[in-house]
């Protein structure tokens, strides 16, 4: 049983990435906590779904984290309809795997827009709420962040950008009365992470990661050590306890490449490139909304 944070009651939080996996999870358990959500992706029947599980003053909003101005709507609109906003979880995210110079340029370029830009862009619609209220904002990073790995360039880049720019923000912002947080997770079991490991390289790729760097971990705990994080505006929160342990090491975390020699590096390659053809830009469920909703928006702007 979820553990009751006193902190959390009466305040309002906005969750974006939150049609499914962590996202969602994390609205519900903030829900339970007393705390009204408004939910932000791009899924509407699955946001409806998560938001009539979180009560009768949960909302849901459309809202694409790349697009800097209608998220600076949404912010706008979502402040006018809860009254305030004390809590903005940055969760969006997409990923796709491969060899840089063999991934398509847009493909890799859109894991970055969104995983980086995206968590920029958030920050930058919610702070004027959060400096009203004194918030916390808190952006979900990765293990990626610590511990780089071949074949995972793009996803890498943006999850270590975004923890550089929370730890340059945090400093700043609380001159204003708000605090700022990195969450990290290693390997999770969200559709994220289901659709990597629905890719034999991918598969294989994981699997050759040093202990525990290579398990998947259930995704309740990681979600309850997040809530807590919040309740405490923890400057960092940790899905999985071990993580807190790469910290002091991560100085020495990309020799994790040595896991991987020349002929096998070249092996998980080849193979990643034969499946190509058959391999969506981006894995899971939240990476082909992504994809739908960037084709509608280039229709309704051709």
């Amino acid at each position: 049983m979820s553990r009751t944070h006193r902190a959390l009651d009466g305040r309002t939080a906005v969750v974006t990435g939150a049609a499914r996996g962590l996202g969602a999870l994390l609205a519900r358990k903030l829900a339970g906590q007393g705390v009204r959500v408004a939910l932000a992706g791009l899924e509407p029947d699955e946001l409806k779904a998560v938001a009539a599980d979180c009560g009768p003053h949960a909302t849901h909003w459309h809202a694409d984290v790349t697009d800097r101005a209608a998220l600076a709507e949404t912010a706008r609109a979502v402040e006018d309809h809860h009254g305030r906003v004390d809590i903005v979880v940055a969760n969006a995210g997409i990923a796709t795997g491969g060899p840089f110079g063999d991934t398509d340029p847009d493909a890799f370029d859109r894991v970055i827009e969104v995983n980086l830009m995206g968590g920029i862009a958030t920050a930058r619609a919610f702070l004027p709420a959060l400096r009203r209220s004194k918030g916390h904002l808190l952006q979900v990073a990765s293990l990626a962040a610590l511990t780089p790995a071949p074949l995972m360039a793009a996803y890498c880049t943006g999850k270590a950008g975004v923890e550089a720019f929370i730890h340059c923000l945090r400093p700043e912002e609380s001159l204003h009365g708000v605090t700022a947080g990195v969450a990290y997770l290693s390997w999770t079991d969200t559709d994220m992470v289901r659709g990597a490991d629905a890719d034999p390289a991918l598969r294989e790729l994981r699997s050759r990661l040093p202990w525990p760097l290579n398990l998947t971990h259930p995704l309740e705990p990681a979600a309850d050590r997040i809530v807590a994080g919040i309740a405490r505006r923890s400057p960092h929160v940790y899905g999985q306890a071990w993580l807190r342990a790469l910290q002091g090491a991560r100085g020495a975390l990309p020799s994790v490449v040595a896991a991987f020699g020349p002929r096998e590096l070249r092996r998980l390659q080849d193979r990643l490139e034969a499946g190509a053809a058959g391999r969506p830009h981006a894995v899971g469920a939240g990476g082909q909304a992504d994809l739908a909703a960037r084709a509608h928006r280039t229709e309704r702007t051709g």
